[in-house]
């Protein structure tokens, strides 16, 4: 092979040339190697890029591949990922509205810890149509047919307005005062059915809860009804039963934050 002269020339000159710039010739080779080096590592590198592109190629079409058997089976995939987001979806607003539940439930049990005190006076309370009811016995507070309260009434009543007066959260409730009766028809008198004498009650025991000098409870979250016999919590076949039926019952009635949480629960 033939040697032109300008490359025996640089060949013989450039280590001389570099040493003359400062450069020894231990530095000179060393660069060199550097320099190979940095090119292998080039290489390999545009190696690996080609083979990932390669391997992206191929996923590509693994994947149109396997579309194209599920569809050949009746699968669509943009259908089942749709299906799977809407499901993702359901579950977050089931969770959403759990915790709701919760808060809810969570209320009711403060509320029923609250009026744990009454039930030391002999009182029931119970939890009916989704609301927190203290029961008071009729036969108690009223003599038969009539709605003027017994003393031993008064008594019980205002045991409940301390209840509720010292505690900050039952005092800003709101309650109504439920009239019941049994189902034994009323025979004459002022009140002419069981709609009025159970009205009439309602109204005495509302009367006494509020009023300054007895109860002392704010009126203005205070409401009153009659219900009859319409509403029994045991059946008017025997006395015992007529006995339960007959009764006064405090309503706590549930607020707009519960109200709303309840209805969302109900959609």
């Amino acid at each position: 092979m033939r040697i032109r002269p300008l490359t025996v020339f640089l060949a013989a000159t450039l280590p001389a040339l570099l040493v003359g710039c400062g450069y020894s010739q231990e530095e000179w080779d060393q660069k060199v190697r550097e320099n190979e080096s940095l090119r292998n590592q080039l290489a390999a590198q545009r190696q690996a890029h080609k083979k990932c592109e390669s391997d992206y190629a191929d996923s590509l079409s693994d994947i149109e591949d396997l579309k194209k058997k599920l569809k050949e089976r009746g699968i669509n995939i943009e259908n089942l990922s749709a299906k799977l987001d809407e499901e993702r979806k359901a579950l977050e607003e089931y969770r959403r509205r759990a915790e709701q539940l919760d808060q809810i439930r969570k209320r009711f049990d403060l509320l029923r810890s609250k009026l744990q005190k009454l039930t030391q006076l002999g009182l029931k309370v119970a939890v009916r149509d989704n609301r927190m009811v203290i029961q008071l016995p009729g036969d108690v507070l009223f003599d038969s047919g009539k709605d003027k309260l017994k003393k031993e009434g008064e008594d019980i009543l205002k045991q409940v307005a301390e209840v509720v007066k010292n505690d900050s959260d039952l005092k800003n409730r709101e309650f109504q005062v439920a009239g019941h009766t049994d189902s034994k028809p009323l025979k004459g008198g002022e009140f002419k059915d069981n709609w009025g004498l159970s009205a009439m009650r309602a109204r005495s025991v509302l009367i006494y809860l509020t009023s300054g000098a007895q109860g002392g409870l704010d009126p203005k979250n205070w409401s009153a009804a009659g219900y009859a016999e319409t509403d029994p919590v045991a059946g008017n076949d025997s006395d015992d039963g007529r006995t339960k039926n007959r009764r006064v019952e405090l309503v706590v009635l549930p607020n707009v934050e519960e109200m709303l949480n309840l209805n969302s629960l109900a959609q």
